[in-house]
């Protein structure tokens, strides 16, 4: 069963995986010394969320597994998120178009 998109984006050391691979794809080694604090298993366990989220890949090269971006999941993110941006810049205008016809208090003059 694939995990959801959004809890695996809810921790931010997953973000920051993802950050990470957002430049290019990255060795599990290499991955796991950008995060000294946490450990192998640690680490591993992140891996698998994104992997079974749908926001990473991996290729595996001999003893090696390479992760990458799979951006497919996060466009689904953006479509999710698109629904309310229009939401939020209507209420970010009336906010501003309120704060606009307020009057302004009047700053006292140094004495």
């Amino acid at each position: 069963m694939p995990r959801d998109v959004f809890s695996a984006l809810a921790d931010p050391t997953r973000r920051q995986v993802l950050d990470l691979l957002s430049r290019r794809e990255r060795a599990a080694g290499e991955l796991g010394r950008a995060f000294p604090h946490i450990s192998q298993p640690g680490m591993s366990r992140h891996l698998r969320v994104l992997r079974e989220a749908g926001l990473v890949r991996v290729r595996q090269v001999r003893r090696h597994r390479y992760y990458s971006l799979q951006t497919d999941r996060l466009a689904e993110v953006d479509a999710w998120i698109a629904k309310y941006r229009g939401f939020w810049a209507t209420e970010l205008d009336s906010l501003e178009a309120y704060l606009d016809a307020r009057p302004r208090p009047r700053k006292d003059r140094p004495r």
